[in-house]
């Protein structure tokens, strides 16, 4: 026996302790995925064989226990494999499954070590544009204001109600019209105004029809004549206008805004023997808004909401996978480096049924280390290791009895 097998075996063992010390030290840490060492025997030649060597350090890729996160920039990564797509400013790629993210100063999502997440930007039509992935970047500016364009109403106007003798109409004279309503419209500098309409029935024979006046910030529309009529049949069913559509036209505030004109669709308007009511009433217009919050789904979109009650998609995180994820180089910080053993990334977007895994916002991935199991290995490794001491220190006592014996 010689000093090559114990030798060689303590070196193993070493390598060994350091891999389970090094899964035990990242128990808590993030995203972080177990290592154990795989060991090949040594013959060159020999047919009693030369002891061990280290072959490489595998890594166990299994999914982490998901743990819930108050924060809107954690992410976990859940059931799939995919990494996150991380950049450099310098455009050097990295991938992780540590979710712990936070916005700098130039509104980029980045991690601890300052890598930016990847995903497909925004278009000019406000949707994902898909392409290449680049680094993303929440806006900083205010979202811009939108003119209303359209309104959608459905009311009830009484059947029962009797056309007004007070004449002519008047939107300072209740007794005028029948039913008023108001809703808040947006101009192009985001300025709210008031429209009011007013519904006066009409007289016998045409009990079935009503004129329809309008108000903006209390001033006459159309000069103070109706801007339209609506006709129900003996059922109480619209039948003009016949699209269920009505135009306002020319509303000019002299505050520096565009002159306004949008449509009012009131399809499903109806004149039941009920009291006058509004069964809706929305427009698509609103002022200009802050970024105050913003959410992840689980196909990645990173949806912004503002301070004026509106939502836009500010980006979408991808996701890459790899044939063989153990072939990825670590590069420290919880990140990990394509090499030609791990082949290519299959970069898409995250989703439920997706080999890549979906997202869950305000959580995080744990460390996938069995703190029990690297216990009792860290036992085993440890007699292994004295094992391979004891059989140096045995060669020692038989070369100093051989020394003895001249």
């Amino acid at each position: 026996m010689g000093f090559a097998q114990g030798v060689s075996g303590l070196n193993a063992s070493a390598s060994n302790l350091d891999v389970i010390g090094n899964n035990i030290a990242n128990s808590g840490t993030v995203g972080f995925k177990s290592g154990s060492v795989l060991f090949s025997d040594v013959y060159a030649g020999s047919r009693v064989g030369l002891g061990t060597q280290v072959a490489g350090v595998a890594q166990n890729f299994t999914s982490g226990a998901v743990q819930t996160s108050s924060r809107a920039l954690d992410v976990a990564i859940v059931n799939g494999d995919g990494f996150f797509r991380l950049a450099s400013p310098g455009g050097e790629v990295a991938y992780s499954r540590n979710g712990q993210f936070n916005m700098d100063k130039d509104g980029y999502i980045v991690n601890s070590a300052g890598l930016r997440l990847t995903g497909y930007q925004v278009g000019a039509n406000g949707t994902v544009a898909g392409g290449s992935p680049a680094a993303l970047q929440l806006p900083t500016t205010a979202m811009p204001p939108n003119s209303t364009q359209n309104i959608a109403a459905q009311f009830n106007l009484d059947s029962r109600s009797i056309a007004p003798t007070a004449t002519p109409f008047d939107a300072n004279n209740s007794t005028t019209y029948n039913y008023a309503n108001a809703v808040t419209v947006y101009d192009s500098l985001g300025n709210s105004h008031e429209l009011s309409t007013f519904f006066v029935k009409e007289p016998a024979p045409a009990v079935n029809t009503w004129k329809v006046y309008a108000t903006a910030d209390g001033a006459a529309v159309n000069g103070g004549t109706e801007v339209s009529s609506l006709t129900f049949d003996d059922k109480g069913v619209l039948t003009s206008p016949a699209d269920g559509k009505m135009t306002v036209a020319g509303l000019d505030f002299a505050n520096g805004s565009s002159v306004m004109g949008f449509t009012v669709d009131v399809t499903g308007t109806t004149q039941f023997g009920n009291v006058n009511d509004v069964k809706k009433l929305t427009q698509d217009g609103y002022t200009s808004g802050a970024l105050v919050a913003f959410a992840i789904n689980q196909d990645g979109t990173v949806t912004g909401k503002y301070s004026n009650e509106q939502s836009n998609a500010l980006g979408q995180i991808v996701l890459s996978s790899f044939m063989n994820p153990n072939g990825l180089q670590s590069k420290g910080d919880n990140v990990w480096a394509e090499t030609a053993a791990s082949g290519q990334p299959l970069t898409g977007t995250p989703g439920a049924g997706t080999k890549l895994g979906a997202l869950a916002s305000g959580a995080l991935e744990a460390s996938n280390v069995d703190l029990t199991s690297e216990l009792v290995n860290l036992i085993i490794a440890q007699r292994t290791y004295q094992a391979n001491a004891q059989t140096v220190k045995t060669q020692d006592q038989v070369m100093q009895t051989l020394v003895n014996m001249r």
